[in-house]
């Protein structure tokens, strides 16, 4: 199982490479996973290339072909302007419009203010919805004062378990887990008689018959 990491982090070190890191940890313990990470820094001049010029350059090509390839996406991006990063939006730009239809994505986001947390529903959510992923319920977006704070590590671990359960060894498991369950299920409706109501009321009746 392939999981990529789309890391729009500008410095070197980043909150968002390390939210990002953190998000993949997660989703590995809970479905062991190859993990590559596309830092989009590295391809800021090839993406501009590409937009000018149609032609992606050997690196953005590669990085288009791993997005392609996963089974499922992490996404992470610094917060500008109340949205996402504006070299985040051009790498998702310059891939193959089909590339993520039916792909599960775990949105995430970093910002100096937790004021900038609705950028994952008013921005990100829309834009995966557009290209056609399957997006999991919880979004994670970490501010400045999230970091070594209770909740961050909570809201991390939730995201990944949502993600790793659309991938295929947690779709695996959950399938064994139901399929146990039937077979419980089963189990018991055989162990439990169903008396016909008229016999039950027949067995109460003094003469025996069915009540009137």
């Amino acid at each position: 199982m392939k999981l990529v990491v789309v890391s729009a982090g500008l410095s070197v070190p980043s909150s968002t490479r390390l939210l990002a890191d953190r998000l993949a940890a997660a989703v590995d313990q809970a479905a062991p996973a190859e993990v590559q990470v596309v830092e989009v820094r590295d391809l800021a001049v090839a993406i501009a290339h590409h937009l000018t010029s149609g032609f992606p350059g050997p690196a953005l090509a590669a990085a288009q072909d791993a997005v392609a390839g996963a089974d499922a996406l992490i996404v992470v991006t610094p917060v500008f302007s109340a949205s996402y990063s504006g070299l985040f939006k051009s790498f998702f730009d310059v891939l193959d419009k089909d590339a993520l239809a039916g792909k599960p994505v775990l949105l995430a986001a970093t910002g100096g203010s937790a004021r900038h947390s609705l950028v994952l529903d008013h921005a990100l959510r829309p834009l995966f919805s557009h290209l056609r992923a399957v997006v999991v319920p919880t979004g994670v977006y970490a501010a400045s004062e999230d970091w070594g704070a209770e909740g961050l590590e909570g809201r991390i671990e939730r995201a990944a378990g949502e993600l790793a359960a659309l991938l295929p060894e947690g779709r695996t498991e959950a399938k064994s887990v139901t399929s146990a369950a039937s077979v419980t299920s089963a189990k018991a409706r055989d162990r439990f008689e169903v008396v016909p109501f008229a016999e039950q009321l027949a067995a109460l009746s003094p003469t025996g018959a069915p009540a009137v």
